[in-house]
């Protein structure tokens, strides 16, 4: 149970403990942060990438399990240590910070050992592959007094903070009952293993790559495209919907459902996924309010966006712009375009800053697990066919 394992009234509370004064490494803002990258793939070089960017930030460890990735971080890091086990490169003291690319299967216990061993944390979404795991996460991080950040890049955009101040908290949008979600047509869940992996390359440990994850034999489409496959990942639910219904979160005030429904199926890519390739969420939260995602990746149908129905009109907003458009008859809708084209630099930036100042982030490792949480809820109800109830003050699934 949540609670058990840490007060709640503790973990919403601002400071936390996490004082400038309790940081074991206090850091001016001219100090140099040590960086170590655990998942050195596409996504983790594309955060290294930024993170090198930011002042007094300096690469010295990477670590991934094949090594043709660690290759590509140390030509962008020459200087950098490499690893293959995570655990080794969290003995460096030199390491300070540590971003988790991994996959999903790995997030949770990357994240504990990472903030057990005192490292600051920028772990990208979803948080966790388990519901259970989002718990004993936010416990290392708020008992080892440390920063967790989750790669939710929306919490630190501007134009969705924008959008919120102007019609979710001024109430120009009325009462909100529903918020639509979708994401359609995302390509990588759609990846091909290249020809050079039919056969295991020597320097990837497979064994590694799997962890937690029972046996099986080397499968390169499992290993490249590992998003659909549930043992590795929560499908499109926790890799697309986790960021929309983060943001239904951040505008709205509700971040624990009551509920949760959901039907899909591998209906177009019968390629041994096991995570569907349609599917459809609803989730109930407790003040007159429901959110749905709906994704497919048939080719039929792209586009990735967040809608706010209230009683005085709706609110859309994507990644590049954000739409009000009134309920009063004859009304023109208003239209802003985002400053920034990546939120993930903003984003990365408000990590490092409370790295030094030890507020916590705009997506603090809670926040992370509550998101999380919520596309899990709608991940069992598709996978045991029924209508998932969720106790929002215990946080557990009730009985049948």
């Amino acid at each position: 149970m949540f609670d058990t394992a840490i007060r709640r009234r503790d973990l919403f509370r601002g400071g936390l403990a996490v004082t400038a004064a309790s940081y074991s490494r206090v850091l001016g803002a001219n100090d140099r942060l040590g960086l170590g990258v655990i998942g050195c793939g596409g996504r983790g070089r594309g955060d290294m990438r930024i993170f090198m960017k930011q002042t007094g930030v300096q690469v010295v460890a990477v670590c991934d399990v094949y090594g043709e990735m660690v290759d590509g971080a140390q030509q962008m890091a020459p200087g950098a240590r490499a690893f293959t086990d995570h655990r080794k490169l969290l003995e460096l003291k030199e390491v300070d910070i540590v971003l988790i690319a991994t996959p999903d299967h790995w997030h949770a216990q990357t994240a504990i050992d990472a903030l057990n061993a005192g490292k600051d944390v920028y772990v990208e979404k979803p948080l966790t592959l388990r519901i259970e795991e989002g718990p004993e996460i936010v416990k290392a991080a708020r008992v080892n007094e440390r920063i967790c950040q989750v790669g939710m890049q929306q919490r630190s955009g501007r134009h969705y903070i924008q959008a919120k101040q102007e019609y979710i908290d001024t109430g120009r949008l009325g009462k909100v009952t529903l918020a639509r979600t979708w994401w359609h047509g995302n390509q990588a869940h759609l990846r091909r293993a290249p020809e050079r992996l039919r056969q295991k390359p020597s320097n990837l440990d497979w064994a590694r790559f799997l962890g937690p994850v029972k046996w099986r034999d080397w499968d390169p489409q499992q290993y490249w495209n590992w998003r659909a496959y549930l043992d590795f990942g929560g499908g499109q639910i926790t890799d697309l919907f986790t960021h929309w219904i983060d943001v239904v979160h951040m505008f709205l005030g509700q971040d624990i459902p009551v509920s949760a429904v959901a039907a899909g199926g591998v209906y177009v890519y019968k390629d041994g996924r096991t995570a569907p390739d349609t599917i459809n969420v609803l989730l109930e939260y407790p003040n007159d309010l429901t959110a749905t995602f709906e994704a497919t990746l048939a080719p039929g149908l792209r586009g990735a966006a967040v809608e706010f129905v209230g009683t005085q009109g709706r609110l859309w907003i994507d990644r590049s712009r954000f739409e009000f458009q009134s309920a009063e008859k004859g009304a023109q809708p208003v239209v802003v375009k985002a400053p920034s084209p990546d939120m993930t630099v903003e984003h990365i930036a408000n990590f490092l800053e409370c790295v030094r100042s030890r507020k916590l982030p705009n997506a603090d490792v809670l926040i992370g697990h509550r998101s999380a949480q919520a596309s899990h809820l709608g991940n069992i109800a598709y996978l045991q066919k029924r209508r998932v109830r969720f106790d929002p003050v215990r946080e557990e699934i009730l009985p049948l």
